[in-house]
């Protein structure tokens, strides 16, 4: 096992710290260059990713984000030998996923660079014994936590309202109903409390962030996200290319598509590819709904640390007594207040201006944190965990429950839209 000392403040806490840090840095001046990572043959590639300009970027890059992960590593205790040799193996992975992920062609099918940073992993951990020095370096729930701090700030509360309250009112309709209807669903099949819950959340929520916050939430199990995030990732590539043309064929307006897309499909890049494909309106609202189901991570982050202390019955001498307010607060993920507060910061505090200047920047570095979570999360990952027999019924369960997802949230859109 690697070594660890004792933490000297909880996870979540390191991470609103690290987040916060990072935001500040970048308010007060400090902004580094986004990397360039696009190519379409192997000239650019070479002329322009693999150019000397642009990987001092991304070496520049690799300084802060090193600096900020070391400074997690203290806070929580990690070895910081195994550390400092360990990170610069992850960073190296992702940064190969992010120029994979560059490419046009893939651009065109809209694979995103999580994809690539898990498969990557996945293969390394399957094929190859893992020393423990690379494991100690693996540090999945903070990178995520970070990234999900991060993005808070473009969770701009002020334009999701003007651009049109309905967003809002689908996102809210939808993400009870389906929330309970998969959870419903779940408990019927028997799957397991965490997965319940994860499922429920990505399914209704937004993907892959309301699963790894849900995880963060009930201190579930990497394993057990690692397959909800890959159940998300595989569906969205098909439903990205097919509902677009499905909403075409059965002569749906753009405002009606878009809501339907960006209610139904879990992850916002392919939210974004597939209202571009039916036009300028359809992308429009489809961002709203997406942008206004982040809006209720936090909210929805809090709730389910609430119902899963209450119905986990922590008093093992007495279960049928309720847990206390300090209970509730201890389990409450704290880096919630991260994200409400990036996003409240962006949202009403800063002027447009200064959100405008550095919302590239921190685009850039939040995905950063993202991708070496996901590379984590596949090196800690063996496919036999992923794709059990076990693994059958909360596949099942997702697929149901996905599919009352596209239904429903047609109906809303239909309602609210046409």
């Amino acid at each position: 096992m690697p070594e660890t000392k004792k933490s000297v403040l909880h996870e979540d806490w390191v991470v609103v710290i690290l987040g916060a840090l990072i935001i500040a840095i970048s308010i007060g001046g400090l902004m580094l260059p986004v990397p360039e990572f696009s190519w379409n043959n192997a000239t650019e590639l070479f002329e322009s990713v693999l150019h000397p300009t642009n990987l001092g970027i991304i070496a520049l890059q690799f300084a802060l984000v090193l600096i900020i992960a070391i400074i997690g590593a203290l806070l929580n205790g990690r070895s910081l030998k195994d550390y400092l040799i360990g990170f610069p193996i992850v960073y190296l992975i992702t940064i190969l996923a992010l120029i994979l992920a560059g490419n046009s062609r893939v651009k065109a099918i809209n694979l995103e660079a999580v994809i690539f940073s898990l498969a990557l992993g996945l293969v390394i951990s399957n094929f190859f014994r893992l020393p423990e020095w690379l494991k100690s370096a693996l540090s999945t729930e903070l990178f995520v936590k970070i990234g999900l701090v991060l993005l808070g700030t473009g969770v701009i509360f002020s334009d999701i309202l003007k651009a049109g309250s309905l967003g809002l009112i689908q996102a809210i309709i939808v993400v009870v109903t389906v929330w309970y209807f998969a959870y419903w669903l779940c408990k019927k099949l028997k799957v397991d409390d965490e997965l319940t819950m994860m499922i429920s959340s990505a399914v209704s929520i937004c993907g892959v962030s309301a699963a790894i916050a849900t995880s963060g939430a009930i201190k579930g199990d990497s394993k057990k996200l690692s397959y909800v995030i890959s159940m998300v990732l595989i569906t969205a590539i098909p439903m990205m290319i097919f509902m677009p043309l499905i909403a075409n064929y059965i002569g749906l307006s753009q405002e009606v598509t878009g809501a339907w897309l960006g209610g139904s499909i879990d992850t916002t890049g392919a939210v974004v590819a597939s209202g571009s494909l039916v036009g300028e309106e359809a992308l429009k609202i489809s961002t709203i709904v997406k942008f206004s189901q982040n809006v209720l991570l936090g909210l929805a982050a809090f709730g389910i640390s609430v119902f899963w202390t209450y119905t986990k019955h922590p008093n093992s001498e007495d279960p049928d007594s309720k847990p206390t307010i300090g209970v509730i607060w201890e389990r409450f993920p704290k880096f919630v207040l991260g994200f409400i507060g990036a996003s409240i910061l962006f949202s009403f505090l800063l002027d447009s201006e200064t959100v405008s200047s550095v919302k590239g920047s921190l685009k850039n570095l939040q995905g950063l944190w993202f991708a070496l979570a996901f590379t984590s999360i596949g090196l800690e990952t063996n496919f036999a965990d992923l794709f059990g027999k076990q693994s059958k019924k909360p596949f099942y369960a997702f697929l149901v429950a996905q599919t009352f997802n596209v239904l429903i949230t047609l109906a809303v859109a239909l309602i609210l839209f046409d």
